[in-house]
């Protein structure tokens, strides 16, 4: 095996799980098409963001457990659940390309409507934010999309922004749906043949990077006033719709 590629496997890995211990997700967005530059079967690569992913999710879960709103978490998962056959409908019915460019697109004129808001100070009403029913339809897209397109954590990003929930609480809660929603995808990936050894020597090589990029991102994290963390969050949201939309092209 090539020493080269594992380092370079090992950078994209630690770019992915610092976007990820940043924003609370993205990883596979940035990771999965600097993977796709490499000399690596699609299987692996695949599987290998899916352990990374939940390996940065647990060290965040372990650290701030104790933040976690288990009330939103239930209605989350439960809705999830509600849209995973939804999601497999798109799957055989409607083709990737015009969801992902929906998608895109309604990241980038939500992004700005972020953007825009902060700065004009417009506020949904307090009704909307105080209610936990509104976790409901988010955790049916989370669901929907994340079977269909493996895109779980936007609805749930966004969901959190809506709330305005306080940045621990929107970080822990948003860590432990991802945690429980990926089980079933990493032991799918395991059962359905795709974990190899050439996998697991990429993933031990890259336990340093993904430690080191989760803590390099709660630093960045707890540093951000609240402000100043949105304000890039909603970049990033700007960002990934700009990716869909080119990918979806």
């Amino acid at each position: 095996m090539d020493s080269s590629i594992i380092i370079l496997v090992v950078l994209v890995v630690f770019l992915g799980s610092l976007t990820r211990s940043t924003f609370g997700f993205g990883d596979s967005v940035v990771s999965m098409p600097l993977l796709a530059l490499l000399p690596l079967p699609i299987n692996t690569a695949i599987s290998l963001i899916g352990l990374t992913g939940f390996s940065v999710g647990l060290m965040a879960i372990f650290s701030a457990w104790k933040y976690i709103n288990k009330r939103i978490l239930f209605l989350l998962l439960i809705s999830m659940y509600a849209g995973i056959p939804i999601g497999l409908y798109l799957v055989i019915n409607v083709p990737q390309e015009k969801v992902t460019q929906v998608l895109g697109l309604f990241l980038l004129v939500y992004g700005v409507y972020s953007l825009v808001k902060q700065r004009l100070d417009l506020e949904l009403p307090d009704r909307w934010k105080e209610s936990n029913l509104l976790a409901l339809p988010f955790g049916f897209l989370s669901g929907a999309l994340g079977s269909a397109y493996n895109m779980n954590g936007i609805p749930i990003v966004i969901y959190g922004t809506f709330t305005d929930l306080e940045m621990k609480t929107f970080h822990s809660t948003l860590q432990s749906h991802f945690i429980i929603s990926s089980i079933s995808i990493v032991l799918g990936q395991a059962l359905g043949g795709l974990w190899t050894g050439e996998l697991f020597v990429y993933y031990l090589a890259s336990l340093p990077a993904i430690y080191l990029a989760y803590r390099v991102g709660k630093s960045i994290r707890q540093r951000l006033p609240i402000h100043r963390f949105q304000m890039l969050l909603f970049i990033f949201i700007l960002f990934l719709g700009f990716i869909l939309l080119l990918s979806g092209a």
